[in-house]
């Protein structure tokens, strides 16, 4: 058995596949929170309990209409994005001329309910979601067997990362999208319904949530604190890579799950603390983030 640095090969390579997957999560999740705040400036603390919600509404179509996994993985989204455009509607459009700190309490009470709610009725004992039959298996790469299902994860979470980039950076509507929150009186006055745009924009970012809880549903047990799990560190890399900044949010999850990877490799102690210690580094030398522009 070959060693790097005196660590046997598999073991590190495992705990940078496992970094890798859990920074493809963050990466999809800061993306969705840096859509939301950077374009409708809203701190959205509801997001981790969106995230579970797409893993549950995935669960329950397949046990209760017999609905698979690569379907679920457009419904899910769908569904869940529709309640994020009810609660956008309906709560959120209130505050937006507010203080971000009442929109911070407002989410934050929400994830409350809907993770109660999910509690109440299913528990808090995890319920498995199978690996689609397409998935399963591993393959051997010569220095460790790569799981198919969580490769698959790596690349999904990329290839949506990447295209929400170019949606937002590259294409009339993204530009349309960044020019309402710098004047929307101006783009409205071109005739575009800004209140339509920003509606679906955060339900956009929400469907983005629910579409991490899907691919997470094989990995992780479905369960009401899956969210909350996630939501504190996720936190820290939009901090990290700069609120409202969709590329830092990216390159950071990423950078970060493979960091705590390592760290639970060559300092196990220090796992569950490395990403706020980085935050905490990076707050200190560039208060807007890595990628951030100051204010």
């Amino acid at each position: 058995m070959f060693t790097i640095f005196g660590i046997p090969g598999p073991l590190l390579f495992g705990q940078l596949l496992l970094g890798l997957i859990n920074g493809a999560f963050y990466a999809m999740l800061s993306l969705g929170l840096a859509v939301i705040f950077g374009l409708l400036n809203i701190i959205n603390f509801a997001h981790g309990a969106l995230f579970m919600m797409g893993a549950f509404v995935a669960w329950m179509l397949l046990n209760y209409a017999g609905i698979g996994y690569w379907w679920a993985l457009l419904l899910a989204p769908l569904i869940v994005g529709a309640f994020g455009l009810v609660l956008e509607r309906t709560l959120i459009s209130r505050l937006y001329k507010l203080d971000h700190l009442y929109g911070l309490l407002l989410t934050f009470g929400l994830a409350l309910v809907i993770e109660g709610l999910f509690r109440n009725e299913y528990g808090s004992s995890g319920m498995p979601y199978q690996i689609p039959s397409a998935l399963q298996g591993a393959t051997n790469l010569g220095f460790m067997f790569l799981p198919n299902y969580r490769g698959w994860v790596v690349v999904a979470a990329l290839v949506v990362c990447l295209a929400t980039w170019l949606l937002i950076e590259k294409t009339k509507l993204g530009a349309m999208l960044r020019a309402a929150t710098e004047n929307a009186p101006l783009v409205q006055a071109f005739g575009v319904n800004v209140p339509r745009m920003v509606t679906l924009t955060y339900a956009g970012g929400v469907a983005l949530a629910a579409l991490a809880g899907v691919l997470a549903a094989p990995i992780y047990s479905v369960n009401p604190n899956m969210g909350s799990s996630f939501i504190n560190t996720v936190f820290a890399v939009v901090v990290i890579g700069g609120m409202g900044s969709i590329i830092g949010s990216v390159l950071t999850g990423f950078g970060l799950g493979i960091i705590e990877g390592l760290t639970k490799v060559f300092y196990p102690e220090a796992s569950a603390t490395v990403v706020f210690v980085v935050m905490a580094i990076v707050l200190l030398t560039r208060p807007a983030g890595l990628f951030g522009k100051a204010a």
